[in-house]
């Protein structure tokens, strides 16, 4: 990233390069990771000069002007927009929505991310207005799934259930279970991981239960639903109650134990399940994690809420291929 203004006499041997692709390189061999991407934006955000004037990116160089850099660009921020895109309701009132999000659809845009198809986008469009709280990104958006888990998701219509969900959520007020299969057989029946989970330093995609530092507590109680045996190995169908929401919190507590959740290769999951005695391979193209649950007192009435989402159809049959 370039943080401070740079002065470049072009060199003759640049002559009849393009502006952007030979600033992009040069900048990358001083500051690194800078694209010819990025320069586009700082030209067109006029933070480079060319002998004091905002050219284009296509300018032809000649060779010997002086070249200005006048620090980073502003990336465009992002804004949630309303997308008619189809939505399975499993409750709805004025005050608040439970939403069975798929897997590959984002909560919201975010670094990196496209803004389209979100769940946010989705929901600008039913409702047309969300909570305020939680900005122009993520209107209405109390918490979160990764985008590759599916299952029940809550959001806020309005800025006094927002403030009240938030509250219950940081209280543990609210009752989340997952169902989740996992590689190999858990030994326990039951049990508890009380690991506090933080951001691996070497990946920072991920996250990790090792770092004796900085982590944040977070508590996943499992229970085993059954132990499958197949010709693609070992499994364990395991229901998940979490009493906090770190991010990839299951995911990482699960893998702690030596068990990651199966499609998830971030976490140690294998890309593809071997076959024996003469079965293809299998390959499941998403985590096999559901947010199947949600027990609640509604934050504006107190009645008591007890949502449920099925298991959604490729992982229902995912299950019964290898339970064959």
């Amino acid at each position: 990233m370039v943080t401070v203004t740079s002065t470049i006499v072009v060199p003759a041997e640049a002559a009849g390069q393009r502006l952007d692709a030979w600033l992009a390189a040069w900048l990358a061999s001083q500051f690194g990771g800078v694209s010819r991407e990025r320069v586009q934006m700082l030209i067109d955000q006029e933070k480079v000069r060319l002998d004091g004037k905002s050219p284009r990116p296509s300018h032809r160089l000649k060779g010997g002007e002086t070249v200005e850099v006048l620090g980073d660009p502003v990336p465009k921020p992002l804004k949630a927009f309303a997308e008619d895109i189809p939505l399975r309701v499993v409750y709805e009132d004025e005050a608040l929505s439970v939403i069975d999000k798929p897997a590959g659809m984002m909560v919201h845009a975010g670094a990196g991310a496209t803004e389209a198809g979100t769940l946010v986008n989705a929901l600008l469009h039913r409702y047309q207005s969300l909570s305020s709280h939680g900005g122009e990104l993520r209107p209405g958006i109390v918490h979160r799934l990764d985008k590759q888990t599916s299952g029940l998701i809550i959001v806020a219509r309005n800025d006094a259930a927002h403030l009240k969900l938030g509250e219950m959520f940081s209280e543990r007020r609210m009752k989340k279970t997952y169902i989740a299969l996992v590689h190999g057989h858990l030994k326990q029946d039951k049990g508890t991981v009380n690991a506090p989970i933080a951001r691996d330093v070497v990946r920072r995609t991920r996250m990790t239960t090792r770092r004796e530092t900085d982590g944040r507590s977070a508590l996943s109680h499992y229970s085993v639903e059954r132990r499958i045996t197949s010709r693609w190995g070992k499994f364990t169908l395991v229901r998940v109650r979490i009493e906090t929401g770190r991010t990839h919190q299951i995911r990482v507590h699960l893998a702690s134990l030596g068990h990651p959740v199966v499609g998830d290769t971030v976490y140690g999951a294998p890309a593809r399940l071997k076959g024996e005695a003469g079965a293809e391979d299998l390959r499941l193209e998403r985590n096999f994690l559901h947010a199947a649950e949600l027990e609640f007192a509604h934050p504006m009435t107190g009645k008591a809420l007890h949502l449920r989402a099925p298991l959604p159809e490729e992982l229902a049959a995912f299950l019964k291929q290898i339970e064959k």
